[in-house]
């Protein structure tokens, strides 16, 4: 009996010494919206304090493109209850781009484009971006994954894209003008801090328009094809991030459904996997990897989905050098700050890259194939700015030590991966 009132007297106790949050405070933000980062919160007023929850907050806060960095603490109330602060430094969220480039035919490219990354102050995303790369292309993105409530949004996206693609033939290379027009809508959700989905479609339509090179009896000269996507994201994150330092490991499943009205271009499936995984090395390094597993229906086409390419997976090895219809793409590096001086960090860093496809129509034992093995070493450096949301230049040097190697320079904005 003593112990049952013990128990008890100890029970009343602790409620009686819990600390209740009498007032939620939000410091440090000046463009984004004090109700919009309380509406994120799951710490709300009247509340016990509960440090946990409080850590999970700062950690969402982070995560947004319009916060830099973010941290709480506690503070004395009235009649025993505390005041929470949560305190926030603000990215600059209006971020012009401009890229300029080179093709393999020494044609003057570039790529001209404007965001808001915190529109209205709510972490809305919106702007577009028009590209001149031997033809014109445009495109306009709208993305507010907080529109309705703190776990449902929508994505609203319109591209014209046109680029000179390269089509493998049995008879050698073929160079298309390569047109994509489409109109995405998509639903996002967010079930809690660790998991979210996207899911919607597009209508689009591919125009494959014959320049130069091989041709065959079987491959049209021209080809325009409307078609429906049926997409599919579910994404893990358990990242934690301290300004360019990344902690932890995000899995990404990307489904598709593409339907066509052409035979040539018949309906198929895609799937793939992004398994990332970073890691923190002492004060100034950073391990990240990246595997990627993919398959498509198995479809004997020259435009095949999954593509061999410097800005998707392989540095170093050329833009679009072949394609297949399943891979196998594992990128590691090792990311080193060389110099951190307030608002600017200098990063090195040295990375292989590696992968194999299987070829349209063949089989998984292509895998093992040698000429569609791909093994890309190489070094590279980041520029990095702490204060603009995703201002990461980044230039890589990669060094082919397969068969039939290239070796070349790759520039982006944000880190590979």
């Amino acid at each position: 009996m003593r112990e049952v009132i013990f128990i008890a007297l100890f029970f009343c106790f602790g409620i009686a010494t819990a600390q209740e949050i009498s007032e939620i405070q939000i410091q440090g933000n000046h463009k984004t919206r004090t109700t919009f980062v309380k509406k994120l919160a799951k710490v709300k007023e009247g509340q016990v304090l509960d440090s946990a929850k409080a850590e999970l907050d700062v950690s969402r806060l982070k995560r947004l493109p319009g916060i830099a960095h973010a941290y709480y603490e506690v503070k004395e109330g009235d009649n025993g209850s505390v005041i929470l602060v949560y305190g926030v430094e603000e990215n600059f969220t209006i971020i012009p781009s401009a890229n300029v480039y080179t093709t393999n035919d020494d044609e003057f490219a570039y790529r001209l484009g404007l965001y808001e990354f915190n529109g209205l102050g709510r972490n809305i995303v919106f702007g577009g971006f028009f590209q001149r790369d031997i033809f014109n292309s445009y495109g306009i993105n709208f993305r507010a994954p907080y529109l309705f409530t703190n776990k449902l949004g929508l994505a609203i996206n319109f591209q014209n894209l046109s680029t000179l693609e390269p089509v493998f033939l049995d008879e050698g290379v073929a160079d298309y003008r390569y047109t994509n027009t489409s109109y995405e809508v998509l639903g996002l959700y967010e079930f809690n801090f660790n998991h979210r989905v996207e899911i919607g479609g597009s209508f689009f339509t591919e125009d494959y328009e014959y320049r130069t090179g091989a041709t065959n009896d079987v491959v049209p000269r021209e080809l325009v094809v409307d078609k429906m996507l049926y997409k599919l994201i579910y994404e893990f994150n358990n990242v934690d991030i301290y300004y360019q330092y990344l902690d932890g490991f995000k899995n990404t499943f990307n489904f598709q459904l593409v339907t066509s009205t052409d035979e040539t271009l018949p309906e198929f499936l895609i799937g793939w996997n992004d398994l990332i995984y970073y890691k923190r090395i002492g004060e100034k390094g950073n391990w990240a990897s990246r595997l990627r597993i993919g398959v498509a229906t198995n479809n004997d086409s020259p435009f095949a989905p999954f593509a061999v390419d410097n800005n998707l997976n392989i540095r170093g090895v050329g833009n679009i050098i072949d394609r297949g219809t399943a891979a196998i793409v594992l990128n590691t590096e090792y990311r080193h700050t060389l110099y951190e001086k307030d608002w600017f960090v200098l990063q090195g860093n040295g990375f292989i890259d590696g992968g194999s496809w299987r070829n349209p129509g063949g089989d998984f034992g292509d895998f093992a194939d040698t000429d569609n093995l791909r093994i890309y070493p190489g070094i590279g450096v980041r520029f990095i700015h702490k204060r603009i949301f995703n201002t990461v230049f980044r230039i890589d040097y990669g060094y082919g030590i397969t068969e039939d190697a290239t070796n070349g320079f790759v520039f982006g904005i944000g880190q590979y991966f």
